[in-house]
């Protein structure tokens, strides 16, 4: 991402519904049979994401559609498992609180202090898999979430430039404005030094939903603003006490997997929600001919300019297919809690 080139576009544009509805038909005639081989992708609630992370610029965010659900495709985020990525979460490094915040919001807990691998593709997987049982588990009127920083036991040699930077793209490129807000809780001072490397790689719109919180009264006031306090965990200045425990929360974390299994079953309660999650597991077919595999090496950075020549197998793979893949975590019949 040319962070030049949108430090330099700070003004957000405000349309009205009206306008609005007529941008998202104008994506819809612009990616032609994407919108219908890929309805939940392409639904208005997902376009309108899109847009607004491009600014209503309707070209822009096609091709950034098209980017995201050629990583879909390749990377195949919904069908990461528990099992896949356990012992990522031993620590507790990353972890979804069995709570929301006052808006409804899905809470991710961060605690970079507590990093216990080394592998920067395992890591960023990781990343994913919380980040689309996140977005599984939001209320139905929701469509962001919270993401909780705590910095007890952080070094620099906590986290490295390489995964901040990853990580920053897929947030923004591929989940675009799926952050409603970001707390960075009592970072230490040398954490400036790095943030000031890693600003470049915050788009704007990303950068303004940050905020620095410290163990202060000014500053704990945010927290009650946003937080019930006696759910919030102490090391933000709540009154939960909890600390994390491994084992429960594998089992949410496995309740919660198979909960999605159970509703690609076709004897599933819910056959719609079947449906979807089905066509979302066919997105191998798309895929194979190809020969895509995953890389044990993180991704590129994103950018205007970057992977632009590999759209046109967006538009290839989908061509003659007689089924759809669906964004399942982008699906608005799934936004419901999944688990507690």
């Amino acid at each position: 991402m040319s962070s030049k080139k949108w430090r330099g576009s700070l003004t957000e544009k405000t349309l009205s519904p009206e306008e609005q509805h007529a941008k998202i038909n104008e994506i819809r005639k612009m990616i032609g049979p994407i919108a219908d081989k890929f309805p939940t992708l392409c639904s208005d609630a997902s376009i309108l994401r899109f847009l607004r992370a491009r600014n209503w610029n309707t070209k822009k965010a096609v091709k950034m559609l098209k980017e995201t659900l050629k990583w879909r495709l390749e990377y195949k985020p919904e069908k990461i498992r528990w099992e896949d990525v356990a012992h990522e979460a031993e620590t507790g490094k990353i972890y979804r609180a069995n709570y929301f915040d006052k808006l409804g919001r899905t809470v991710l807990v961060m605690r970079p202090g507590f990093q216990n691998t080394n592998s920067a593709s395992g890591q960023i997987r990781y990343l994913v898999y919380c980040m689309e049982n996140a977005i599984l588990s939001l209320n139905s009127d929701q469509e962001q979430m919270v993401w909780l920083i705590d910095f007890q036991g952080w070094k620099t040699s906590s986290i490295s430039i390489k995964v901040t930077r990853e990580t920053a793209h897929i947030l923004q490129d591929f989940y675009p404005e799926r952050l409603g807000l970001g707390i960075l809780y009592n970072p230490p001072k040398v954490f400036e030094s790095f943030w000031t490397i890693v600003k470049p790689f915050i788009e704007p719109k990303t950068f303004k939903k940050v905020k620095f919180v410290y163990s202060n009264h000014e500053s704990l006031k945010i927290m009650e603003e946003f937080f019930d306090l006696d759910k919030l965990e102490s090391a933000f200045g709540g009154r939960n006490s909890d600390d994390f425990n491994y084992q429960a929360y594998a089992q949410r974390m496995r309740e919660d997997d198979k909960k999605i299994s159970d509703l690609i079953n076709p004897g599933s309660s819910f056959p719609s929600l079947s449906s979807v999650l089905t066509e979302s597991m066919q997105s191998d077919s798309l895929v194979s001919d190809h020969g895509c595999e995953a890389s044990d090496e993180v991704g590129s950075s994103s950018g205007d300019e970057a992977g632009s020549s590999n759209l046109e197998d967006v538009d290839e793979k989908i061509q003659g297919q007689p089924s759809s893949c669906k964004d399942v975590a982008n699906d608005d019949a799934l936004k419901q809690p999944i688990s507690n």
